[in-house]
């Protein structure tokens, strides 16, 4: 598969990574970070357009601009794993998901990945007491099946967890869930095993 990543910091370094192998091409404002993450480095535009599947993996403030130097995103696939959480685990850019599809209607948004720290990422695989670590997605089907197929690169379970309506919904607990994890809780414990 032909990824693009748009960024260069812990998200993309962690997943570009993990799926070394397929064709990744890497853009950022520090080029030299981006070349560590793969040989393949170019602009906003032309990862774009050597992309099928985009990682937006940036400052979700930065988002809007980046999508707009990118040029013509019509038909591929934007991996959503950004975070807008300020201080007090408060989002501060609620619908991130759906924003990013406004500003380019002619792409595929799929909110993923954005619910672990980057150092889970980093593991291979993310396995937790023998369960390998399930990673919701929200978008279109088609989308959600192709990033499905990276999600299990990874060696997680992908989940369907709805159109991209509910990215706002998932958006809201890795905040809610983060305030948790902040101050010192287990969060998982919070849910039963499906069984129960």
């Amino acid at each position: 598969m032909r990824i693009g990543i748009f960024g260069a910091g812990g998200m993309a370094e962690a997943l570009g990574g993990q799926w070394s192998g397929h064709d990744v091409m890497v853009a950022a404002r520090d080029q030299a970070k981006a070349a560590k993450i793969s040989a393949r480095v170019g602009t906003w535009a032309e990862t774009a357009r050597a992309s099928d599947v985009i990682l937006l993996a940036l400052p979700a403030a930065s988002v809007p601009e980046v999508l707009a130097a990118a040029g013509n995103l019509d038909g591929k696939v934007l991996i959503d794993c950004t975070n807008a959480v300020g201080p007090g685990a408060a989002l501060t850019i609620p619908d991130q998901a759906v924003r990013i599809a406004a500003a380019a209607p002619g792409a595929h948004v799929v909110k993923a990945f954005n619910l672990c720290e980057v150092d889970v990422w980093r593991m291979t695989p993310p396995v937790f007491g023998g369960r390998p670590l399930a990673v919701p997605l929200c978008g279109a089907p088609e989308a959600i099946e192709v990033v499905s197929s990276l999600v299990r690169d990874l060696g997680c379970t992908p989940l369907n967890a709805g159109g991209l309506d509910r990215a706002g919904l998932m958006e809201a607990t890795m905040a809610f869930m983060v305030g948790l994890w902040f101050d010192g809780h287990d969060a998982q414990a919070c849910f039963p095993p499906l069984p129960a």
